[in-house]
């Protein structure tokens, strides 16, 4: 189980992490489709249209990360005193080879240091272990991807949509 966030100044302070629960579901529902409300946007079709094919992707993104990852750690991030979800963080941290599966905040909560933290927190403990990280990027997130290569992540393939990225402890010097 990973820690409370600790990071000792800034935004981060406070933050905790918790296991989630059965009854996460309608907040993690209305954080997926943040994630996807600038592409949403774009769509033509009515409001209720758009929530049905959200809900239906929301579904199966979750379907899938169970059925691929079921040994991650299932994580919602939760904000300092309300103790609130703001976010979620999907991390595998086992094999020679951590995984981040997911991480996404609610957009009040994104460009506070949150994420840095989080995936820090991570590849101290894969460091510890003698272990890389890996991750995935959409193509067309390019802050996410700026974000990560901050972090010390390379682009190590192509996969279509998205970018496969890896960060090994030796790189550890270029995170920041």
């Amino acid at each position: 189980m990973l820690a409370p966030l600790s990071q000792s100044s800034g935004s981060q302070q406070g933050f905790t992490l918790r296991p989630l629960a059965p009854t996460d579901e309608a907040w993690l529902r209305e954080l997926y489709a943040s994630t996807r409300s600038t592409e949403m946007a774009a769509v033509p079709w009515p409001d209720a249209a758009k929530r049905s094919f959200l809900d239906q992707q929301f579904a199966l993104q979750r379907k899938h990360f169970e059925q691929h990852y079921s040994e991650a750690s299932f994580l919602a991030i939760l904000a300092p005193e309300t103790h609130s979800p703001i976010g979620r963080y999907y991390v595998l941290e086992s094999g020679p080879e951590h995984l981040v599966v997911d991480i996404a905040l609610f957009p009040r909560w994104q460009n506070q240091g949150i994420g840095s933290t989080l995936i820090r927190q991570s590849q101290t403990r894969a460091a510890d272990s003698g272990a890389a990280m890996g991750l995935h990027v959409l193509k067309h997130n390019p802050s996410a991807l700026r974000l990560y290569q901050r972090l010390g992540f390379v682009v190590v393939s192509d996969e279509g949509m998205h970018w496969r990225m890896r960060w090994r402890p030796s790189t550890a010097s270029q995170a920041g």
